[in-house]
């Protein structure tokens, strides 16, 4: 590690305000029933933040009944009313636009500049987006005869469970409260207990806006306070995102009552690169879709490369000098690119992956590698972005969420082939193309068994699209009206017999 790679460490984050640290239940902040806590720990330094409480089943009871209460009434609420709710929110949000992305780069450890403040600013696109939502709340008129009148509505769920992960807690917060509230549902949140700042940070401005009870959030572990949420017997649907693994337990809670999930799992997705393809603008393409500058701690993160043969080490020259251009360091710090992982059990479980990496004879180490033991990264969970070349696509780091910056390169010569490959895995959420020949991008993108494929670009997330996995990396789409429309409300048939 050089010198000209590390950014410079602060005690900016002495500045950084939190806002609540405590449950959000009932237009209450409170702490947990049993006065547990847990601490909360700053990955850039390994300082504590600050203490949560450690909700338990109780919490979660205390916050579906708040939820039930607030819902008799919100669900009443015309939806263009609702919706200009959600529009006041985007506002306050987009005021406070700063404080919360400073929030989230203190938390998660993702750099203030290149992470966290697009993400504060997408927070308050999806309250304002599906704000404007709130007219299509609407049914259809079905032409049955003159003396039928058979229509549709669309008609709320109840109280929705929503469970977010860490690794962007304000737009999967966001994305969870805006079109579960303006369908008219109460929610209660449970939130990720290594970054739950931000999302009671947003709970706290929607508070100013809304009712008590109609959004609640839980602070606490995974096996406490999520499963208790998940498996509870009065709450009408569960969205979740995070390890498909818990999304299995997810489905299997709800299955036993038979209420509907959406599931944003994990991901192993392909970045296809073809011969036409050896130009700078597919580097930084490629380094986008692996999301380096995020610690590649994202499901879409494009961490299989499927490089033409023809093109495959001039390419890799260009994307290791891209890779050691990074500045990585303090995420408050201005001149910062890349950030941190989360917490010391993702570190070390990247760790393992990059060392599985070095001990495999049949693969090269041309990046990266362990990070340092010295020196300012030292301090904090900090990674370097690291690529293998490999001839295979069967083995661990090739199959496997590594959810770190570590990137598989992988030769092909055969389209077939390459597309083989690419749906070789249980995994299918996103995909990339890179090529000059669009049709032809066009026709591998179609092949691509993933439910999202970029062509000619690694972005992330706009709002109005359905996001959404096939195979292990999920159940139904976000982020689109079609999205609020079947994962947050229902579809009721009324017939009226005009003829007396």
């Amino acid at each position: 590690m050089t010198t000209k790679r590390e950014g410079r460490f602060s005690e900016a984050d002495a500045s950084v305000r939190l806002g609540p640290t405590r449950q959000l239940i009932g237009g209450e902040w409170v702490d947990g029933v049993d006065g547990r806590t847990l601490a909360v720990e700053c990955p850039a330094n390994k300082r504590v933040i600050a203490s949560i409480p450690r909700g338990s089943a109780h919490d979660v009871e205390r916050a579906v009944v708040a939820a039930e209460s607030a819902f008799a009434a919100w669900r009443r609420v015309t939806p263009s009313v609702r919706g200009r709710a959600l529009l006041r929110i985007a506002d306050d949000l987009e005021a406070n636009h700063e404080t919360l992305a400073r929030i989230i780069a203190h938390e998660t450890g993702n750099a203030l500049r290149t992470q966290a403040r697009p993400e504060a600013a997408l927070c308050a696109d999806v309250f304002r987006y599906f704000g404007g939502l709130g007219g299509e709340l609407k049914g259809d008129t079905l032409p049955l005869g003159d003396d039928i009148l058979s229509y549709t509505r669309r008609e709320p769920l109840g109280v929705v469970g929503g469970i977010v992960p860490w690794n962007a807690p304000g737009t999967l917060s966001s994305i969870k409260i805006a079109p579960a509230v303006c369908a008219g549902n109460a929610l209660v949140l449970k939130v990720a207990e290594d970054a739950p700042f931000t999302a009671l940070f947003i709970a706290e401005v929607c508070q100013r806006h809304l009712p008590p009870g109609v959004v609640n959030v839980v602070t606490g572990l995974g096996p406490e306070c999520g499963a208790a949420l998940a498996a509870h017997p009065r709450i009408s649907k569960m969205s979740f995102t995070g390890s498909t693994a818990v999304g299995r337990s997810i489905v299997a809670a709800s299955a036993e009552r038979i209420v509907p999930v959406s599931l944003e799992l994990g991901g192993k997705s392909p970045a296809i690169v073809c011969e036409d393809a050896d130009e700078d603008w597919v580097v930084q393409g490629v380094a986008s879709a692996m999301r380096f500058t995020r610690q590649s701690q994202s499901c879409t993160a494009g961490s299989r490369l499927f490089l033409h043969r023809s093109i495959y080490d001039t390419f890799i020259e260009k994307l290791i000098a891209l890779m050691g251009s990074y500045r990585i360091g303090d995420p408050l710090d201005e001149a910062t690119d890349v950030g941190t992982l989360i917490n010391g059990k993702q570190f070390g479980r990247v760790c393992g992956y990059i060392q599985d990496g070095l001990d495999n004879p049949a693969v090269k180490l041309v990046a990266g590698g362990l990070p340092p033991k010295e020196g300012p990264l030292s301090a904090g969970y900090f990674t370097v972005p690291t690529l293998f070349a490999s001839a295979s696509n069967q083995w661990r780091l090739a199959q496997e969420e590594i959810f770190g910056p570590v990137l598989v390169a992988i030769p092909w010569s055969d389209e077939d082939e390459v597309l083989r490959m690419a749906n070789d895995s249980h995994y299918g959420l996103a995909g990339y193309v890179f090529s000059r020949n669009t049709a032809r991008a066009i026709r591998i993108a179609h092949e691509i068994d993933s439910g999202w494929v970029q062509v000619n670009q690694g972005k992330g997330q706009i709002m109005g699209q359905p996001y959404g996995g096939f195979k292990q990396s999920g159940l139904g789409k976000e982020m689109s009206l079609g999205s609020m429309l079947e994962g947050f409300s229902r579809l009721k048939t009324v017939t009226v017999n005009l003829a007396l």
